[in-house]
């Protein structure tokens, strides 16, 4: 298959839960698939067809599926050593384990006979035990659905890292009591909402010049009913208070208590998120 291909198989793998079992797991998973076309970059000085009998051959058989990861995790192991002695380090990155470096880099690797076994251009799996060709006539070389299949995928592992880099900034910001979401935003998916919050109470967080600060959702907030007056609401109460995973009580026009969730408190949506208290008369929260 082409290295796109590889790539997006490799980072599928990662966002598959493989990338937290050590630092640097993604590159070794993503370069792992696509390093036994290592071979086209050395015999790129043969002409015409004569490459064609070099290609996916002593790259693709079994000693380089051994040999290749593990010269793929010394360097990243290496990389990482030397990041650190520089100073240059990311503070976010998992300490690296070479036995998880290896392990990563031998599944990635792996996964490139596969994936080239299965179109029509062939792979030596054996060499240099066998020079035989393996075909699965499956998928064509270039295959825009399989692109688009993985692209998927890596789309929904890129927004996962988002919210993971996103919370942990947030966290940074207000510290380990409060419950945090970071919430995707209609649209802009390279956006997150933060929303902070505990007793009833929720802020969205704005960042301002060189930090994060909360502004409350709401100026009207009620203090969170009882267990019967809760119950007053009958089942669309009920319904709310078993869905809900931010609540909060907010004071409505006429002086009453509508339940409402911080992550749907947006105007144009907040009406469908919400359940009325007629009956139950808005507390103030006490300062």
């Amino acid at each position: 298959m082409d290295n796109l291909t590889h790539s997006l198989i490799g980072a599928l793998l990662g966002q598959a839960g493989l990338k937290r079992r050590t630092g640097l797991a993604m590159p070794a998973l993503i370069i792992g698939g696509n390093i036994p076309d290592v071979d086209a970059a050395c015999f790129f000085w043969l002409e015409g067809t004569e490459h064609l009998g070099f290609r996916r051959g002593i790259t693709h058989g079994p000693p380089a599926m051994v040999l290749l990861p593990l010269l793929l995790a010394g360097l990243l192991w290496g990389y990482d050593r030397w990041q650190r002695q520089r100073g240059t380090r990311p503070e976010g990155r998992l300490p690296v384990n070479f036995k998880w470096l290896y392990l990563l880099s031998l599944i990635g690797t792996l996964s490139h006979p596969l994936f080239d076994w299965f179109n029509v251009y062939g792979i030596r799996l054996l060499e240099p035990f066998s020079s035989q060709w393996f075909y699965g006539d499956t998928l064509f070389i270039i295959d825009v659905w399989l692109w688009a299949l993985l692209g998927f995928g890596a789309y929904i592992g890129l927004n996962s890292a988002i919210t993971a880099m996103a919370e942990r900034s947030f966290r940074g910001a207000v510290g380990d009591e409060p419950q945090l979401i970071a919430s995707p935003v209609p649209f802009a998916f390279w956006e997150r909402q933060g929303l902070a919050g505990g007793e009833y109470q929720w802020a969205e967080l704005f960042w301002d010049y060189d930090h994060y600060h909360g502004k409350p959702l709401t100026e009207n907030f009620c203090t969170w009913p009882t267990a019967a007056q809760l119950a007053s609401g009958g089942s669309q109460a009920e319904a709310f208070l078993f869905w809900t995973r931010a609540p909060f009580a907010e004071r409505a026009a006429d002086g009453s208590v509508i339940l409402r969730d911080a992550r749907f408190y947006d105007p144009r949506a907040r009406d469908r998120f919400a359940a009325p208290l007629p009956k139950v008369a808005c507390l103030p929260l006490q300062d």
